[in-house]
Formats: C-alpha cells, structure tokens, sequence
C-alpha cells in the first residue's frame, strides 16, 4: 500500500509522464509532486487544476445513475487533451472526505491515455492517506 511519494513516482514510470501530483481539490493545494509541471509551477497547476475537478466533482449532471448525490466525487476521472499532452484527473476515494485527486500529465506523442487510466485508477485504490 503505498504513500504519497510512492504512488508518484509509480506514476512517472508511467510512458510519456512529464509531471505527476496529488491534489486537495476543496484548497486547491498540492500535497505532493513530482517531475515538471505546465507552466513551470506545481502549485499554479494544482490550483488551476483543482478548479476543473471541483465543477466535475460539485455539480449533480454528472452524478452517476447508482449513487445520485452520494458521498464520493460523481466522477472517477477527467481527461484534458490539448495539442501536445493529455492532463488525466483522478478521483481518489478515501476514509475521511474523498477531496483528492491524482493528476498526471502525459505527453502526446510518448503517452499511452488508456494504459495510464488504467494504471492510475489502480494507483488511486491502493494509495494510503493519513
């Protein structure tokens, strides 16, 4: 069951990560880095980033048909693409108040979005917060 720091750098060996986070989507903070970041600055992104989860997480459009206003995020993650990079969200369930994200930027060209959903889906359940 691996930490913070464990389950980042088990993201970077992802193919095509730049940059891996994990994010408190209600504070916008970063709790933990790793590799680059768009922009040069972890926590601009983590707080720009933050803001996207946010409206996904907050708003009952895309609330799933088995737990409608239940009390994990609606959704278990958000892909970004833009021209050069993909930015992949995800939700990460925990004991207290599930406020967390896993955020990990892929370039396009190295990067595989399905390999790394798949993957960090498994990371979020196994990673340890407290």
């Amino acid at each position: 069951m691996p930490g913070i720091d464990e389950c980042l750098l088990e993201a970077m060996r992802l193919p095509g990560a730049r940059g891996a986070a994990l994010v408190d989507w209600t504070s916008g903070l970063a709790l933990g880095t790793v590799g680059e970041s768009p922009g040069g600055d972890h926590e601009t992104t983590a707080a720009e980033a933050a803001e996207l989860a946010r409206l996904a997480a907050e708003h009952g459009a895309f609330a799933s048909a088995e737990d409608p206003g239940g009390e994990r995020p609606p959704v278990e993650d958000l892909i970004v693409s833009n021209r050069d990079s993909y930015h992949l969200l995800r939700f990460v369930d925990t004991s207290f108040d599930s406020s967390v994200f896993l955020h990990l930027w892929l370039t396009r060209t190295e990067g595989n979005l399905a390999l790394a959903r798949i993957r960090l889906g498994e990371m979020a359940e196994r990673l340890v917060l407290g």
